[in-house]
């Protein structure tokens, strides 16, 4: 049973045939449930119809920073409209991103701000992109309450394998690229990593160390389907099926099992996504 916590099925290049054979290509594989993540309106609501029509797909609506730049609060408002909708399941993927800067800082902080004081209205969970903007993106979702008691309040707390019970923001920190510092502290104000395919990249030396010293309970796996695609098959378009290849190796460098991974691993992003 794998779980894949973060694609896009909704991908806006994707043809209908594409999509469908994609659809097909999940349905024969071993993997149990999909996040369709939005990050743009159009993209949202593609994930919504998409979780609408597959019985293992879930949603998550939101902005990209990439895509703030020419957007209002009405669009916020459209999305607020898509996220009481059935199956969907948190906001995002919302943050921030200062490698391409395809929308000026204060553009992507304000609505960053905006989307994190939705997802806060709304009681959900929130699934953060942040490329190169660590002290910023940790700063906004303080500030914004996003690791608050308040908030802690509204979901039931994570179990750890000791039996012991901690509180759990539901903050997800999708494809996690950072340090284990940095990951320490996120897990300490209860927030969640999730590990995509660079885990399998030889040279990825940073990325190993947090599979290996985060713990499980912690850990979710993802595909960011089309991109990151894991190895054996870097360079050709990544797919769902492909998140066991993200398992794998994080079963190697655990030590564990590979089964007792994607069942821990699905069991927590269920739990982070509120899905019975």
């Amino acid at each position: 049973m794998l779980f894949d916590s973060h694609a896009h099925i909704n991908f806006e290049k994707y043809s209908d045939s594409d999509r469908k054979q994609l659809i097909e290509e999940i349905n024969d594989s071993n993997v149990s449930y999909v996040m369709d993540v939005g990050f743009d309106l159009a993209s949202s609501l593609q994930a919504v119809k998409n979780a609408n029509e597959n019985e293992w797909c879930y949603a998550v609506v939101g902005i990209h920073p990439h895509e703030v730049l020419d957007i209002d609060e009405m669009e916020i408002s459209l999305i607020e409209g898509l996220a009481k909708k059935d199956k969907v399941q948190a906001i995002g993927e919302i943050g921030l991103d200062y490698h391409y800067m395809y929308s000026p800082k204060d553009d992507q902080q304000k609505w960053f701000r905006e989307q994190i004081r939705l997802a806060n209205k709304l009681k959900m969970p929130i699934v953060i992109h942040s490329r190169e903007a660590a002290k910023d993106t940790m700063d906004i979702l303080i500030e914004e309450g996003a690791f608050s008691d308040e908030r802690k309040a509204w979901f039931p707390k994570r179990t750890l394998s000791d039996g012991s019970q901690v509180d759990d923001a539901r903050v997800l920190l999708h494809c996690y690229s950072g340090g284990v510092e940095q990951g320490l502290e996120y897990i300490k104000l209860g927030g969640t990593l999730s590990m995509a395919g660079p885990l399998t990249y030889k040279n990825n030396k940073k990325g190993v160390e947090v599979a290996k010293q985060i713990p499980i309970e912690y850990l979710l796996v993802e595909t960011d389907a089309p991109y990151l695609t894991p190895e054996p098959f870097r360079g050709k378009p990544n797919k769902s099926p492909y998140v066991e290849h993200t398992a794998r190796r994080m079963a190697v460098i655990k030590g564990m099992d590979y089964e007792e991974v994607a069942r821990i691993t699905c069991e927590n992003a269920k739990t982070f996504f509120n899905i019975r």
